[in-house]
């Protein structure tokens, strides 16, 4: 990838003059789709990010978000019973590393942990929760599967050492991932209002330091790289575009920072991540209306010989720029030293233009807010995509069953998520394979739900709508666990947008993430755009991640699991359709995509008071799969269940937007939905572990055993 003749021009009439060879690497980072969001930033107004909780919204390295403080006589015995002396935040962040998780799966996942650690690190707080929403191609091609050992790997061994705990997340096959993965990886910081940073240059003088790995020659290139199309041999010849991690660096770096910051040192900070140090250092003097003199020379490096060029773009990890006050200049060196980190003064905050020196030569003259924002928007056509019509199988139910609940879309995650260290920090009070994973924020009285995903079977039958339902989805895992939706950041990711079909359905979930997010009254407070994410085998589908918090007084919440001891209800009204839904998939023919509630804020509102109940015994949301896949999911050595469903389309129905409940007091939860939702009897739990299901005249009963047996299809097939 190289400057764009149009782009050159702008450059050339904003400087008087050619820019130099670093300027011009500089700009083509910068002004790359994946710094500048040249196609997608002129749809993004379509998302509402305001509300009494935000705090700080998109632009930053990560999004603040005001918790509620709760009441100790509101939350469980378990919670703390003293008031919060401060207000507690929350940090919010999301970003995509699916090009080098290509190239390379495990470095490329590892160093997309460690990307989003430090852009907590850069707000001021310390990273609590990691969650992880993964994409592949069809799980039965070899290529597939080496690329999920290898990114599940990286996550693994960057999460577990660097001690933040991997909680969320989710994992899909769809054939058209097969040439370009997906990889989303969300984390959730935690700290006092008094230690908020930004990456907004604060005053003209303070010094620039940098802090952590030396610089080297890796991840060179790679905002540019992370901007075009995978090539057939990308493997090979864009290695050197990968960045290399090292957690244990990051460890000591996520320490120093807490140290600095709880010592008032850092005046600003902004995380070396795409474009490196050109890209951290100007954005950082650019969005506080200032200008930077740096020397290269000053930058500690790993390597001999490298360039004004290596130096300024070089993607090596683990590294941060602070904005620091002279006088505070040799403590945070001394704290860089205490734990082993590099330190380098390479130079100030100026007013002016932002300028780099190298070897006595002036390399980098340019207008910082030019370089930074200057980047011009792509105009671009789009069609919309058609509307699949009906054509439903007339398939064996026995066969659908199986086909459906082992499908590796709706089978067991459980191979991943054991990889991970979800249980330190000893925070999580509901760990992974539920709805939604739950954190304990003691500073508050607070339970913290997470959840993370999307559906590309949804998006690709209908962009808008899946969109929609990718939020509605992630909304109700949260108030199953009897959580209140608060925020959410987005991971968009997309195929070339300069296709017109692509672009179109690039534009649909964008506008139905947004409206749905809207509807639901949850501010989209910051994110990420991955576009280009085309091979030789097409485009991927459009794939719009949402990472999800709520917050729910104290921090217990109902299993997932049969308690064997009450009624069954499903509660949510069904769209009516099977469009997206994984029987289609597996057995064939099309539909057009269900309707979603209109009223879809009343409906979880509802929910997660009928979940926070004492007679409730049992919660679990019906979405990939519908009724079928979450009634397995909700059997026990110890509990089943005797089931009757209308038809072979309410079985599998996947409409969001509906759950199981267990109750004691079925009569409470139907006064509970009057006039919000229906709420249809399903049968009774039972305590035989097993699941019977009657639906037209079919009879299945599946043990446990057997349950697991079909599920464990990811085990069984990579242990």
């Amino acid at each position: 990838m190289s400057l764009s003749d149009a782009d050159r021009e702008l450059v050339v009439a904003e400087l008087g003059r050619d820019p130099t060879s670093a300027e011009t690497v500089l700009f083509e980072n910068l002004w790359s789709e994946h710094c500048a969001y040249r196609s997608s930033r002129p749809l993004l107004s379509a998302f509402s990010s305001e509300g009494d909780q935000v705090v700080v919204g998109p632009g930053d390295d990560a999004a603040v978000v005001r918790l509620p403080s709760y009441d100790a006589a509101e939350a469980s015995d378990e919670t703390d019973s003293d008031d919060a002396e401060t207000e507690t935040y929350i940090t919010m962040g999301i970003e995509s590393h699916n090009h080098p998780s290509y190239v390379d799966p495990y470095d490329g996942a590892a160093t997309g942990v460690g990307g989003i650690v430090r852009d907590t690190l850069s707000m001021g707080a310390y990273p609590i929760a990691l969650a992880d929403s993964l994409y592949f191609g069809d799980f039965d091609r070899e290529h597939s599967r080496y690329l999920l050992e290898g990114v599940v790997e990286g996550i693994a061994d960057y999460g577990n050492a660097i001690g933040v705990p991997t909680v969320a997340g989710s994992v899909e096959f769809h054939e058209n991932y097969e040439g370009n993965p997906l990889v989303n990886v969300a984390c959730v910081g935690l700290l006092d209002a008094d230690r908020l940073v930004t990456a907004e240059a604060q005053s003209a003088g303070n010094k620039l330091v940098l802090v952590g790995n030396a610089t080297g020659r890796d991840g060179l290139g790679g905002a540019s790289f992370a901007s075009e199309d995978l090539a057939e041999d990308a493997e090979t010849e864009d290695r050197p575009a990968v960045q290399v991690g090292d957690p244990y660096s990051e460890k000591l770096l996520i320490e120093a920072n807490e140290e600095l910051v709880e010592a008032n040192l850092v005046e600003a900070a902004r995380d070396l991540g795409a474009a490196g140090l050109g890209g951290a250092s100007s954005e950082l003097v650019a969005k506080g209306g200032f200008g930077a003199e740096i020397e290269l020379d000053r930058v500690h490096q790993r390597e001999p010989n490298m360039s004004a060029l290596e130096i300024l773009l070089a993607e090596s990890q683990e590294r941060m720029c602070y904005e620091v006050r002279e006088e505070n200049v040799e403590q945070v060196a001394d704290i860089a030293e205490k734990y082993d980190l590099g330190c380098s003064v390479i130079g100030e905050v100026a007013e002016g233009n932002y300028v780099c020196t190298f070897e006595g030569e002036t390399v980098v003259d340019v207008p910082p807010e030019f370089l930074a924002d200057g980047a011009p928007m792509n105009d671009l056509g789009s069609s919309e995509p058609e509307q699949p019509s009906r054509d439903l199988p007339d398939t064996d139910l026995t066969e659908a069953f199986e086909a459906v609940v082992g499908a590796p879309n709706t089978a067991s995650k459980r191979w991943v998520y054991r990889q991970y260290d979800h249980e330190v920090g000893l925070r999580t009070a509901v760990r992974p394979g539920d709805d939604a994973a739950v954190m304990a924020i003691r500073e508050a009285n607070a339970g913290l739900a997470i959840s993370s995903g999307a559906n590309p079977n949804w998006t690709t039958c209908a962009p808008y709508d899946g969109a929609r339902a990718v939020a509605l989805e992630n909304a109700t895992n949260l108030a199953a666990k009897g959580a209140t939706p608060l925020a959410a950041v987005d991971c968009l990711n997309g195929g070339n947008p300069e296709k017109p079909d692509v672009y179109g359905g690039f534009k649909g979930i964008v506008d139905g993430l947004a409206d749905m997010c809207r509807d639901l009254s949850v501010p989209v407070v910051g994110g990420n755009v991955s576009l280009y994410n085309d091979s030789v085998s097409g485009p991927i589908p459009p794939t719009p991640t949402l990472a999800v918090v709520g917050t729910k007084a104290g921090y217990d919440a109902p299993p997932a699991a049969f308690a064997g001891e009450g009624e069954l209800l499903v509660v949510g009204a069904s769209g009516g359709a099977l469009g997206g839904s994984e029987y289609l998939a597996q057995m064939g023919g099309s539909d057009a995509f269900p309707e979603l509630p209109e009223n879809a804020s009343d409906v979880l509102a509802t929910l997660a008071d009928v979940a926070d109940a004492e007679t409730t015994l049992a919660v679990h949301e019906v979405n990939h799969g519908g009724l079928a896949v979450s009634l397995a999911e909700m059997v026990t050595d110890d509990a089943g269940a005797d089931v009757t469903v209308e038809s072979v389309s309410a079985l599998f129905d996947e409409t969001p937007g509906r759950a199981v409940v267990e109750t004691t007091d079925a009569d409470a939860v139907r006064e509970a939905f009057d006039g919000v939702a229906p709420v249809t009897t399903l049968g009774k739990a039972t305590e035989d572990g097993t699941l019977s299901l009657s639906v037209e005249g079919n009879e299945l009963d599946y043990g446990v055993e057997e349950i697991a047996d079909l599920r464990d299809v990811l085990a069984q097939e990579l242990d």
